[in-house]
């Protein structure tokens, strides 16, 4: 550690900076980084309620009492709910308050109240930045899309660098530790994002800690390999992966494993994430749909009309919600809801009384069984309209 640095964990530079240092200097030592590294900017998960719960209040309270302070660009990961959204699921006021005070204490620490998994659409880091992220997606889009630096951070330590500025220098900031392990053989080409994305699920489970190197998809959108990496991420651990396509030719250098994956493969990991149930509800948006994927929706519902009694959700960022108020026009003039500052993930959608939803996200289709105890059918996008509309 710097003298500057050590002064800082001795409580001179004040006890919020102190709390925050301890906690990056524990991760350090458990990792056995050298050193700390100026980041370019923080994002912070848990921050709906329903995830994070009373202790996070407890923790941020205490933060700051001490007197804690961002000191560098620090955004926020979706919350539990929108102002419609709390109306929609009739949420009591104890939940209303209890969340309304975890997101206002992010703010006075210095967070923005971005409330996305997408904060790259509205900061984008420079390639070879170094970040402090939470969030898986946004983790492994920040890593091989961006080619920036980032490990997959928890909420209390991303909230520690936010704070510091800095971060142990391990992991995924080594260049030497973001080579490709395994090389994954794809043959087949996937006729939509869901047989798409759960290819990157399927990879995500294979992979473990390895960083995989996909040989067989070419030309995918910025929209579809947000989703790929939001699934690899959710199946497994993947922080990274990268593309045969984007390297120009093979990287035999480092490649411990070869593995070939054919469309059986993936259709049988779509079956074990999927119900053959009805949907009750249509969503789409996990992670956060960008301003392609929102023309994408509005295209497809021109001239269209939502079922009576349907529920079709579209969630996505304030700051794209704001950016395209003729695309949230267009959406919802069609019948469906453009939601923002929260996920149905991390919602109370429970309380909407539904059984069953259907949606074109993997991550979704395993995480929404364990949080809110429904069912969940994956159909592609155009599947999810199709099947929501009348006509």
């Amino acid at each position: 550690m710097t003298r500057e640095e050590e002064k800082v964990l001795d409580g001179e530079a004040g006890p919020g900076l102190k709390l925050a240092m301890e906690i990056l200097v524990k991760l350090g030592d458990i990792f056995g980084a050298e050193k700390l590294i100026p980041v370019e900017s923080a994002h912070v998960s848990g921050i709906s309620y329903k995830t994070a719960g009373d202790a996070a209040i407890e923790f941020l309270r205490e933060l700051k009492e001490l007197g804690a302070k961002a000191s560098i660009p620090a955004t926020t990961n979706p919350c539990g709910f929108d102002e419609r959204l709390s109306r929609i699921l009739d949420l009591p006021e104890e939940l209303i308050s209890a969340q309304r005070e975890l997101v206002s204490s992010y703010e006075e620490l210095g967070l923005q109240r971005t409330l996305t998994c997408v904060p790259y659409y509205q900061h984008r880091p420079e390639p070879g930045s170094h970040l402090a992220w939470a969030e898986s997606s946004a983790v492994v889009y920040a890593n091989s899309v961006l080619n920036a630096c980032t490990n997959r951070e928890g909420a209390p330590s991303a909230l520690a660098a936010a704070i510091v500025g800095k971060t142990p220098d391990h992991g995924l900031h080594r260049p030497e530790n973001r080579k490709p392990g395994i090389l994954i053989h794809v043959d087949f080409k996937p006729k939509d994002e869901v047989e798409l994305w759960s290819l990157g699920f399927l990879v995500g489970k294979i992979c473990k800690d390895k960083i995989p190197l996909l040989e067989g998809l070419k030309g995918l959108a910025d929209w579809e390999l947000k989703g790929l990496g939001a699934a690899m991420a959710s199946g497994g651990m993947t922080a990274l992966f990268h593309l045969a396509e984007a390297h120009g030719e093979p990287v035999a250098e480092g490649i411990e494993e070869e593995v070939s994956l054919g469309k059986e493969d993936v259709l049988s990991t779509i079956e074990g994430l999927s119900s053959s149930n009805e949907p009750d509800l249509f969503f789409i948006g996990c992670p956060h749909c960008s301003e392609e994927e929102l023309e994408l929706i509005a295209s497809l519902l021109k001239g269209r009309k939502v079922g009576k009694g349907v529920h079709l959700w579209i969630c996505t960022s304030r700051y794209i919600k704001e950016r395209r108020p003729d695309l949230v026009e267009a959406i919802e003039g069609a019948g469906g809801l453009v939601i923002c500052d929260t996920c149905v993930v991390v919602s109370w959608v429970e309380r909407l009384g539904v059984d069953t939803v259907a949606t074109n996200s993997p991550k979704a289709a395993y995480y929404l069984p364990g949080l809110s105890g429904l069912d969940v059918r994956l159909m592609s996008l155009r599947e999810c309209l199709r099947s929501a509309c009348t006509k």
